[in-house]
This record gives structure tokens, C-alpha cells and sequence, in this order.
């Protein structure tokens, strides 16, 4: 009986042990990838987090706002500005969630594709967060056809 209780307790000390290394060694996990976001992703408890309003494009030097794709890839550009500012990177955003109305031609979701693409999936940045894609009716800004907001997250160091 004696023998039985020892063993159960070494075993339940190595499973003690197995959790903690493992509690330590946690990751951000991605899960379901699809063409340009994963369905969910998995952040520890410990992990640093880093949220940035939400934001849109500025305007061009003739004065107009461009496309969707234009504007997308403005909105993106200024963020990764900001995140490598502060020691972030884009590989870091876990999180994209963006707001969308429709321009005169209706709304271009395959525009904010095609500038979203340039930021995620790529060779410079294979990660790609989870995302968010909602139609309404205006923004605050006249001009803008997409506002975006981001959450990142890593693993202190």
C-alpha cells in the first residue's frame, strides 16, 4: 500500500513539474489559417498586449482619399510605423478589425484584400491575425471607406 501511495506520489510530482515547464514555455498559438487570417488565436497568460485605435488613411496630395486598397495600405503603413516605433512588428498583430462603407462603385472588399495582403501571408510577415470585416453605413472622417483597429500580442523576452 505504502509502495502504491509513493508511486502515486512521484507520479502526481512529475506531472506537477510537466505543467509548470510547459506553463513556461507557452507560446501564442494560431489555429485554422485561411487566405488571409486564422480563425482563432490562443494568447497565454503573460503575454504583453498592445492595442491601437482604430485609424484610416490620410488624405493624398491632390486632396482625395483614394481606393480601398490605397487606403488600406496607408492605414497599415502608419500602424507599422507605430508598432516599430514603440519595438513592435507587424508579425505581432494578432487581432485586425475593420470598418467598412461602400464608395460610390459599392464597397470593395477585394481591394481591402489586396492591400491587406501586402502587410500578411508574406514573406517579410508570414503571420496573420485573426479578423473582422463589418459593412456600415459612415465613418467619422468624410473621405474614409475603411477604419481600422488592431490588438498585438507577444512573449516578453
Amino acid at each position: 500500500m505504502n509502495q502504491m501511495k509513493n508511486t502515486m506520489a512521484l507520479l502526481f510530482s512529475v506531472a506537477l513539474l510537466g505543467a509548470s515547464a510547459s506553463a513556461c514555455s507557452q507560446e501564442i498559438t494560431r489555429y485554422n489559417e485561411g487566405n488571409y487570417f486564422f480563425t482563432s488565436i490562443t494568447i497565454p497568460p503573460g503575454a504583453e498586449t498592445m492595442y491601437l485605435s482604430g485609424s484610416g488613411a490620410r488624405p493624398l496630395e491632390n486632396g482625395s482619399w483614394g481606393d480601398m486598397k490605397q487606403q488600406t495600405v496607408n492605414t497599415f503603413t502608419r500602424f507599422k510605423q507605430t508598432l516599430e516605433e514603440q519595438g513592435w512588428s507587424m508579425s505581432d498583430i494578432v487581432q485586425v478589425r475593420a470598418f467598412a462603407v461602400a464608395g460610390d462603385d459599392g464597397l470593395d472588399f477585394a481591394g481591402f484584400n489586396e492591400g491587406y495582403s501586402e502587410f500578411f501571408g508574406t514573406d517579410a510577415n508570414p503571420n496573420k491575425p485573426v479578423r473582422s470585416f463589418v459593412e456600415i453605413k459612415d465613418l467619422v472622417v468624410e473621405g474614409w471607406l475603411v477604419e481600422i483597429e488592431i490588438r498585438a500580442a507577444r512573449m516578453p523576452e
